[in-house]
């Protein structure tokens, strides 16, 4: 005869049903911006006839209307970006030459972070500043924690451990804080400076103006699924660490 289990006592299936239940649920947060971002840029290629503009040719003109002359305009293959140390707007060769509210739009957020550059906007000169570090810094604390117990082995003092692990921690979480910085430029410039650039110099048909919100919320979106990828690599790291 099966004994009852105590009322209000979790069982093992209960429990590895609620990690199962949870890791699907970090892993939908983490990789579902990124899905819904690729979907709203493919979505809005077509027409690629739509515009009687290339998108190298609408940033071009609408640096020109910031007196902006002296930042270039470049095919790139490492994703559309803007450059502020060689003061350059690159868009992939799909971005370029595309005459799709996709490749205009996108053209346009990329200009919007030239005119902050220009202006000096603050989180913009922050995150340009952190990510000349934050590489190095990753890369030295995923050694120093991958090395902890070697070091706890050497020296013998549970201290260094510790003090690894913290220094480990602290240069993962410089990922985090250069998205933090992120988030705001993203956003600034497609909603702050692209969109009202892109209605001032029509370059955009007034119908499109909503796809354009959704495209603009798109492209400062890709940053938002990076910042949670950091967030869970120091969350697992923790975990780690408490085993």
């Amino acid at each position: 005869m099966a004994i009852p289990h105590e009322k209000g006592r979790s069982t093992p299936y209960h429990e590895h049903m609620h990690i199962i239940v949870l890791v699907i649920g970090l892993i939908l947060l983490v990789v579902g911006p990124g899905l819904w971002v690729k979907r709203v840029m493919k979505r809005y290629r077509r027409p690629v006839d739509r515009y009687g503009h290339e998108g190298a040719e609408t940033a071009r003109k609408l640096l020109d209307s910031l007196g902006l002359q002296q930042v270039g305009i470049e095919i790139t293959e490492a994703g559309d970006h803007y450059d502020p140390a060689a003061k350059v707007v690159r868009l992939t060769a799909e971005n370029y030459h595309g005459r799709s509210l996709t490749a205009v739009t996108v053209a346009a957020h990329e200009v919007g972070h030239a005119w902050q550059d220009a202006e000096d906007f603050a989180p913009l000169k922050w995150r340009t500043r952190l990510v000349r570090w934050v590489s190095p810094l990753e890369k030295t604390g995923i050694l120093l924690m991958m090395s902890t117990p070697l070091i706890i082995g050497i020296t013998r003092l549970p201290v260094a451990g510790l003090l690894t692990i913290f220094c480990g921690l602290l240069t993962l979480g410089s990922a985090v804080a250069v998205h933090a910085l992120t988030l705001p430029t993203e956003f600034d410039a497609s909603f702050g400076r692209a969109l009202p650039m892109m209605r001032d110099q029509e370059v955009l048909y007034p119908v499109d103006e909503p796809h354009a919100r959704r495209l603009l919320r798109a492209a400062a979106m890709t940053y938002v699924s990076a910042s949670l990828m950091s967030l869970l690599n120091v969350a697992r790291w923790l975990a780690i660490l408490r085993r």
